[in-house]
């Protein structure tokens, strides 16, 4: 068996810039040698191999601008090559750009693309714009929607860019909200969830969330918006960011996004399949926070795409109601 071709090792040296300060060495280092096993990275941080300013270090130590970084030899195997987005989603990714300056950009997410590749995805979001946009190198995910989820998603352009962001998601300082049809009726309009949500993998391997008073803190509002003969529009609100929140508590609730095929109901997602909905309806409608030392917060708003307009559409004509 042949070996994988690997790229000759040497010393090398890295200048840290505006973009790279603040971050700790050993995550500057897993970034930089990416499929590197992270017990290595430390390794050779802990020996002194690594080196700051000439000088050695700890794992913890913070990068500043200006520091000279000396990496020692480093095998890492070529990744085999991947199979690239077509031309004409990496069109679509230009044209679903909603908000861009020097430091962030949100970009309106089609349904069905996951945001980053991995588990037998060959590409997402963020491996398709930095295909797009091979100068801007520091280009990473600020936060994550699934797969299925259409709507604001935001991406930084730097990694200062990036601290400040999660800095702001962490301290509820970034405003999330989401558009969802839902199976059935309330009898309010307002509807708030708080129950912790757990994590499962299934013996299939497949990964499961499920409301459990062990789980992790979860807060969810909902807000009637709209009502159908056999549905409901609301607007969502997240207070907290676990995965797949808006899905499980919708179902624990009762009244489950339609077109949901894990938490959903069969039945009413065939019955809106016949109308048109071949997709999970949940939309991140919107996103808005205060950049720190700025006078206003940024809203940027994400339009429906013409699937669900049409659906809506014909939901206010009474399509879809139970005869």
């Amino acid at each position: 068996m042949s070996e994988s071709p690997q790229k000759k090792p040497s010393v090398q040296t890295i200048h840290i810039d505006s973009g790279q300060e603040g971050q700790r060495i050993d995550n500057f280092l897993l970034g930089f040698l990416k499929g590197v096993p992270r017990s290595y990275i430390y390794r050779i941080v802990r020996t002194g191999e690594v080196r700051v300013n000439k000088g050695r270090v700890k794992a913890s130590t913070r990068l500043q601008v200006g520091d000279s970084v000396r990496i020692p030899p480093v095998r890492v195997a070529e990744k085999p090559l991947q199979r690239k987005p077509d031309t004409r989603l990496l069109q679509r990714l230009e044209t679903a750009v909603l908000y861009e300056d020097t430091r962030f950009l949100v970009l309106n997410k089609p349904s069905g693309l996951a945001v980053h590749g991995g588990s037998g995805i060959h590409y997402g979001v963020i491996e398709a714009l930095r295909i797009l946009r091979p100068e801007q190198r520091q280009l990473e995910l600020v936060h994550r929607l699934d797969r299925d989820t259409s709507g604001c998603l935001l991406i930084a352009k730097r990694r200062s860019a990036l601290r400040t962001l999660h800095d702001l998601l962490r301290n509820n300082g970034v405003d999330k909200r989401y558009l969802a049809l839902l199976e059935g009726d309330w009898p309010q309009d307002r509807v708030e969830v708080d129950a912790p949500l757990q994590k499962n993998t299934l013996k299939s391997g497949e990964r499961i969330v499920r409301v459990d008073p062990a789980g992790k803190p979860a807060l969810t509002r909902f807000r009637l918006r709209q009502r159908f003969s056999d549905s409901m529009l609301v607007a969502v609100r997240l207070m907290t960011g676990r995965t797949h929140q808006i899905r499980v508590h919708a179902a624990h609730l009762g009244t489950p996004i339609l077109g949901d095929q894990k938490y959903g109901d069969e039945a009413a997602n065939r019955k809106m399949r016949s109308i048109g909905l071949r997709r999970l309806f949940l939309h991140a409608e919107s996103v808005g926070f205060r950049w720190p030392g700025e006078d206003r917060d940024l809203i940027v708003r994400a339009p429906l795409d013409p699937e669900l307009e049409l659906l809506m559409k014909r939901l206010e004509a009474g399509e879809g109601a139970t005869t």
